[in-house]
């Protein structure tokens, strides 16, 4: 595995410095960057390179589901994690949204923040096992008409499905599968169709909860 760059962006100092002190001793870690608010992030991010993001939600000046949408106008390949205190269902949904690869609640240990940052560079997604408990509690009382059309999913739809949980453009599984794009984008038509959901975040959540990709 190269090496990696990190910013982490969190408002309170003592979490960043105690974070950046822990990851520092990780052999993948090349540098650590720092911004206290979504503000300083974005116009820092203009100037350094970088891999992984460690963004928290609520931030001064621009909290960070804006932060993670503009930092991603600006460099489509960055990788953004979640770690923020708030596990709630929408905080979830709007920043994968917004293009988030991860999702961790802080009170997890060193460990999973390391098994994240590690999946996300090479391309996978990680959500943390005590948000998906909350969240998948939820779907599952509220989603039981969806759960009786789950084996309508085709073969195809449900390869398409597992494509965009790891975050692919419909072109880029459509290249992978050697299909046109327009086939894709009626797969993906029928799977919100079936499914009841109607937005990748919850589409994502579908999965996870199907069983159809690993977490």
């Amino acid at each position: 595995m190269q090496k990696l760059k990190i910013y982490l962006v969190d408002d309170h100092k003592l979490f960043r410095e105690g974070l950046k002190l822990l990851l520092s001793t990780q052999d993948f870690v090349h540098h650590i960057y720092e911004a206290s608010n979504g503000r300083e992030f974005l116009e820092n991010l203009t100037l350094i390179d970088c891999d992984v993001v460690l963004m928290d939600i609520e931030i001064p000046e621009i909290n960070g589901i804006d932060a993670t949408r503009e930092a991603l106008k600006l460099k489509p390949d960055l990788k953004i994690i979640v770690l923020s205190m708030y596990g709630d269902e929408q905080y979830y949904y709007q920043m994968i949204d917004a293009g988030a690869k991860g999702f961790m609640l802080k009170n997890t240990g060193i460990e999973n923040v390391i098994t994240a940052i590690r999946k996300v560079a090479a391309g996978e997604n990680f959500f943390s096992e005590e948000l998906l408990f909350n969240i998948l509690n939820t779907m599952r009382d509220t989603k039981n008409e969806s759960e009786a059309r789950d084996n309508e999913l085709s073969e195809r739809e449900m390869e398409i499905l597992c494509h965009v949980c790891k975050g692919k453009s419909n072109q880029e599984i459509a290249d992978e599968l050697f299909i046109s794009k327009r086939t894709v984008d009626k797969h993906r038509a029928n799977l919100i169709s079936k499914t009841g959901f109607r937005n990748t975040a919850a589409l994502v959540m579908y999965a996870i909860k199907n069983k159809m990709i690993d977490v």
